[in-house]
């Protein structure tokens, strides 16, 4: 297992060491573990997770049990079962695959893409059905709604083929040459396809009807890209509804961000072409679909096609690989978070669902297995990797670029070895180059002879800073709450002088501390001195406040002069100091009660005011707005109101008893009862008379049954 770290993520490669033949024996391979250590240390996750030639593509099931890849020579398919660590089946096909979907959360179900234009069907027992298209295809992607198969390659068209009816439907014209890739969003059913122009149009497979389209060619091309041709899409994928990644042929990754109101080409493809010719470059473009404009642009920097984007939801980030490297970045700022470059060429990448497992597809026949911890834990079928993981990080052992150091171009500038940029001497990485460290110090020796005397003055410098930094420092002061910071600074250093030391360092010092940074930092949390709650919990403010500011404006003042205080002399506090704390001590009654007075007036004042103001506004004349329509009625409102006031209350009970509202009895014992009702509305009324005229017309319409008499006597039969 080989550990590599960059920008401190540690990458484990799990299929990295030596490969041991299958005829030899045990004997021979506990021998040849014995004496060799890359033997030895090597992991085999899966056995025989490997192809013949080379591994083109592969892929996990829905259900994460199951490893598919296609490889050649010959061609063929191998699926792994991952809970048995070993092979599941193998088998071979008439031609090479472009690519392959699983329609199954197992093997089941799956179909491939051939590079003789056949679609070819296989079940869980094998071959199932064969047929072909009429163009070279290059990508499909399924759509459950519909159970349609879109394909898309050397034409125009976008074929579907409908696995329900088991035949072929219209296809979708588009207005490319070529299309590239093709992606289906999962949440909303829009089918996205790549063109040869650059461009991505999105159909809607409910109506068969295109609904927007993106020109990606002219995003990717930014002031320090250097573009020699068009860029075509090479890589498409969505994740969630509002989301897109498009990868160029030049090495862009465009991120696409929303998916609504997509704006329509603005210019022809001949403008586009004039543009492009002039500058190229290898980029990932991320969109905002409601916007032509993409959010952001990553350039992978090498000129290789983007033959993958993937998408890292935990961390926010997108893995997008061309056939060199493998990048993760983060999706809002674009800043890069690792990197993964393996020895040989890449065909493929497959990000394991819900882990930090990564599989690719190289040219070569082993298929490589890296598993990144921070990206997320390690599958339940090889749950024992976070454990070795954790044993390796506390006892680290040396990475693999510790034997080479990493310079930029303007240090080979300085050292005279721009000549080696090419050879094998320098490896190309990001922005720079690595070479071998020893190399580099024979070099530096020969160009610098006097390193000696610049390591003799760094050291003398370093003494001289250390020195000064035992020297008594200026106080820094932070922006907000000066004078509590300079309260609590004084309270530390009293601490400190004190015989309670130990305890003392215990504490937590609230200037230090990250939870209170803001309190300082934020003019919302200032302290308002003003207040009352602060005027009455701190009798004493007003005259330590003014010693405060008195320091607060010296230490200001040697802040602007930039001269360094004397250290005070450590002891006990001078008659004059020891006299105030005492005069504090005794007065702090009369302090409280002398805020308490002049909170009382100031409420007093307040008070006065209002009144003035409540008078002002008494005397001042009133208008009212009537509205239009209630001005009569209101008047009418107003007498009638009038007249029932000036009633007596037995009056005003009987017009109410009148009304029906309003019921009064006298009780047994000589009191009164008053019962309300509830007045009833028009609707109410109607349906309790058509009650009573059903109950009336029920009534004449019963017949009884009183004339009906028993025939049956006794002693007598019935007949």
């Amino acid at each position: 297992m080989q550990v590599s770290s960059l920008n401190e993520v540690k990458i484990y490669s799990l299929s990295c060491g030596k490969s041991l033949p299958e005829w030899l024996s045990d004997r021979k391979k506990r021998a040849l573990q014995k004496k060799d250590v890359d033997v030895r240390r090597r992991i085999e996750l899966i056995q025989d997770f490997e192809m013949p030639t080379v591994c083109t593509t592969i892929k996990v099931s829905k259900d994460g049990q199951y490893i598919l890849a296609t490889g050649t020579y010959k061609p063929r398919v191998r699926c792994y079962d991952t809970y048995q660590l070993s092979l599941k089946f193998e088998r071979c096909l008439d031609s090479e695959v472009v690519t392959f979907e699983t329609l199954s959360d197992d093997y089941s179900k799956i179909v491939f893409l051939h590079n003789d234009r056949y679609i070819e069907f296989h079940s869980q027992s094998g071959f199932y059905y064969k047929t072909r298209i009429p163009k070279f295809g290059r990508d499909f992607s399924y759509h459950y709604p519909s159970c349609d198969l879109y394909f898309v390659g050397a034409s125009s068209e976008v074929y579907r083929l409908n696995l329900e009816q088991g035949r072929y439907l219209n296809p979708l014209q588009t207005d490319a040459a070529e299309n590239n890739v093709c992606d289906i969003n999962s949440v909303h059913g829009l089918f996205a396809t790549g063109t040869v122009e650059g461009r991505v149009e999105c159909w809607d497979p409910r109506v068969r009807s295109r609904v927007g389209l993106l020109d990606c060619a002219l995003s990717s091309v930014t002031a320090d890209s250097e573009i020699n041709s068009l860029p075509t899409i090479s890589a498409l994928k969505f994740n969630g509804a509002l989301t897109m990644a498009v990868g160029t042929s030049t090495g862009q990754s465009v991120f696409a961000g929303r998916l609504w109101d997509l704006c329509t080409l603005r210019e022809g493809v001949h403008c586009a072409h004039k543009k492009v010719k002039q500058m190229a470059a290898t980029i990932v473009l991320l969109y905002d679909l409601r916007s032509d404009k993409p959010l952001l642009v990553k350039d992978h920097q090498y000129g290789l096609p983007i033959k993958s984007i993937h998408f890292q939801d935990s961390l926010d980030l997108i893995l997008s690989a061309d056939s060199r490297i493998i990048k993760m970045w983060n999706k809002n700022s674009g800043k890069i978070f690792t990197s993964l470059e393996p020895e040989h060429d890449i065909n493929d990448v497959c990000l394991y669902p819900n882990s930090g497992m990564l599989l690719t597809a190289n040219e070569t026949p082993k298929m490589g297995i890296y598993y990144i911890p921070v990206l997320g834990p390690a599958p339940r079928w090889c749950s024992f990797l976070d454990n070795l993981t954790e044993e390796l990080e506390e006892n680290p052992e040396s990475t693999v670029y510790d034997d080479y150091k990493f310079v930029t171009k303007k240090d080979l500038e300085n050292l005279g070895l721009t000549h080696l940029i090419g050879s094998p001497f320098l490896r190309a990485y990001m922005h720079g180059y690595f070479m071998d460290i020893r190399l580099y110090h024979k070099v530096k020796l020969m160009v610098n002879p006097f390193a000696y005397e610049e390591y003799r003055k760094d050291k003398i410098r370093q003494k001289i800073e250390e020195t000064r930094a035992q020297r008594v420092q200026l106080k820094k002061l932070p922006k907000v709450n000066k004078e509590l910071a300079l309260k609590l600074i004084e309270e530390e250093e009293d601490r400190q002088k004190s015989t309670w030391k130990k305890k003392v360092k215990s504490l937590p010092n609230i200037l230090t501390d990250d939870r209170f940074k803001v309190m300082f930092e934020n003019p919302d949390f200032q302290v308002d001195e003003e207040s009352e709650e602060f005027r009455l919990l701190n009798p004493l403010v007003s005259r330590i406040s003014e010693k405060r500011k008195k320091k607060l404006r010296l230490l200001e003042q040697q802040e602007h002069r930039g001269n360094e205080e004397e250290e005070e002399p450590e002891g006990k506090p001078s008659d004059a100091e020891s006299s105030e704390s005492s005069d504090d001590e005794k007065g702090w009654v009369e302090e409280v009660r002398k805020q308490r007075r002049l909170l009382q007036q100031e409420e007093r004042a307040q008070r006065q005011e209002r009144r003035r103001e409540d008078q002002q506004t008494v005397l001042k004349p009133q208008f009212y707005e009537i509205k239009a329509g209630e001005e009569f009625r209101s008047f009418k409102d107003s007498a009638s109101k009038q007249k029932l006031m000036n009633k007596t209350l037995e009056d005003r009970l009987k017009l109410e008893a009148k009304t029906g509202t309003l019921n009064v009895s006298d009780t047994t014992v000589g009191s009164k009862q008053l019962t309300f009702t509830l007045k009833r509305s028009e609707q109410q009324k109607q349906q309790q008379e058509a009650e009573k005229l059903h109950r009336k017309e029920r009534k004449a319409l019963r017949r009884p049954a009183g004339h009906l008499k028993s025939r049956h006597k006794r002693g007598r039969p019935f007949h």
